[in-house]
C-alpha cells in the first residue's frame, strides 16, 4: 500500500488546469475592472490612540486599544454595526 495514495487500484485524481488561453480577451476585463474601481478616502481621529493603556495587572498586556480594535474590524466589514455608511461600499 502507498503512504501517499491509500487508496490502492485508483488513479489519483487530476487537478483542473486553469490556464488563460485567450489573453486579449483577458486583458481587456482586466482594464474594465479597473475602470470600475471607487476611490475611498477614510480620515482618521488624530487623538485616538492606537496603543492599548497598561491595565495593572499581572499578564501580558494588550497591544492594541479596543477602539482601534473596533476600527479595523468595522474597515473590514465584520465589526460594523447594521446601517452604517460602510453598507454602501460592499458588493
Amino acid at each position: 500500500m502507498n503512504p501517499v495514495w491509500p487508496l490502492e487500484g485508483m488513479n489519483r485524481p487530476t487537478r483542473p488546469a486553469y490556464k488563460t488561453r485567450n489573453w486579449p480577451s483577458y486583458n481587456e476585463a482586466l482594464r474594465e475592472a479597473l475602470r470600475r474601481r471607487v476611490s475611498l478616502t477614510i480620515w482618521f481621529d488624530p487623538a485616538m490612540t492606537w496603543e492599548a493603556a497598561p491595565t495593572g495587572k499581572r499578564g501580558r498586556q494588550p497591544d492594541y486599544s479596543d477602539a482601534s480594535i473596533q476600527t479595523c474590524l468595522t474597515m473590514k466589514g465584520e465589526g460594523r454595526p447594521e446601517n452604517s455608511p460602510v453598507d454602501c461600499f460592499q458588493p
